[in-house]
């Protein structure tokens, strides 16, 4: 029986999905709590492996379907090697993106239909969901203008995207959270780090 608590951070393009994790780790952590951060695709080697060949920005020609099984391929490793045992020993896991950025991109920007990539996923995850997701919410626009004005950010296939594209991301976020309100929960990604870490953690303390 899984002892621990499992928070996915949730985002388009640029919306700082990094800084928050570190800021909510450093305030759980600070209330005694062991937190273990980590990120999809990747975590751990195998799914690292994965997350080069997805983000690749020579693999112009990837099928959508096929980037969809990568995702959920690379999330049942991690799963199983990372994030169980963490939440079996009572960690808080905090990882950056889960199925819900499946859905989002590969499910409605793509067009593979959400429920078509939830069926995917209902495979590889078994029933293991978050205990709660933080959505921050960004425009498209000022998401990819963060991540051109930031030196040294490794831009990959997906910032590559129409504006539109990362529109449709945004408008399958606010459809996921419209289906799933209790675990869902909405952020203004826009506002300073500072402001976004205390909602955040004021919503985390509730919860708790």
């Amino acid at each position: 029986m899984e002892k621990g608590w499992f928070l996915t951070i949730e985002g388009g393009e640029g919306a700082g999905k990094t800084t928050l994790i570190e800021g909510v780790a450093q305030a759980l952590r600070a209330q005694g709590r062991s937190v273990m951060m980590t990120r999809e695709p990747g975590g751990i080697p195998i799914a690292e492996q994965i997350r080069n060949v997805i983000l690749d920005k020579t693999n112009t020609a990837m099928d959508a379907r096929t980037e969809a099984l990568l995702y959920a391929a690379a999330r049942r490793q991690h799963l199983v090697e990372k994030v169980h045992p963490a939440l079996a020993r009572g960690e808080v896991v905090i990882c950056d993106r889960f199925v819900d950025s499946s859905l989002a991109y590969q499910g409605y920007a793509r067009g593979l239909g959400i429920e078509e990539v939830w069926s995917i996923n209902q495979f590889a995850i078994e029933g293991s969901m978050p205990n709660l997701t933080i959505w921050m919410d960004i425009s498209a626009e000022a998401g990819l203008a963060r991540i051109n004005s930031t030196a040294g950010r490794e831009i990959n296939r997906l910032d590559l995207e129409s504006m539109a594209f990362h529109e449709k991301v945004r408008e399958g976020y606010r459809r996921l959270m419209a289906a799933d309100p209790n675990r869902i929960v909405r952020v203004d990604a826009e506002q300073t780090p500072e402001n976004v870490l205390k909602d955040v953690l004021a919503i985390i303390n509730k919860r708790f």
